[in-house]
């Protein structure tokens, strides 16, 4: 299965490792699954866990976010994005959209309801992460 997994979903899994979120992230350590990703989405992660707040409250590790973006690097798929979308009610959430359609996915995992809201976007399902375990 070919999937575009939400910048939130990692964040979740890294906090809380023995929660649904944790299991795709399992899912992905095992190859059950191949995460497609852009520059941008690595970019976000990368932010997003490297904030101060979040390494402090959540103990986060710089070697945490390194294994992370070299899981899905070694574990996924990346691509280019070949059109610009603007489907989204938050911009920011345009970029998982476009990666959909760089490549042949099985679908978006995600827990936004900025996303959810979008299901099926151009015959691309959007999953909740236990959706998306059901389905592996």
């Amino acid at each position: 299965m070919r999937a575009v997994i939400d910048t939130g979903v990692f964040v979740s899994a890294l906090i809380r490792r023995q929660g649904t979120t944790g299991d795709v992230l399992l899912a992905l350590r095992d190859g059950r699954f191949t995460a497609i990703y852009t520059t941008d989405i690595l970019v976000e992660i990368i932010d997003v866990l490297g904030r101060t707040k979040f390494r402090t409250k959540y103990h986060i590790e710089p070697d945490d976010i390194t294994e992370l973006i070299n899981l899905i690097r070694l574990r996924g798929e990346l691509v280019v994005p070949t059109q610009t979308v603007s489907a989204c009610r938050d911009p920011k959430d345009d970029k998982f959209l476009e990666a959909a359609l760089a490549a042949q996915i099985d679908c978006i995992v995600s827990g936004d309801a900025d996303l959810l809201v979008l299901t099926p976007f151009q015959d691309i399902p959007i999953l909740r992460p236990a959706e998306f375990l059901a389905r592996l």
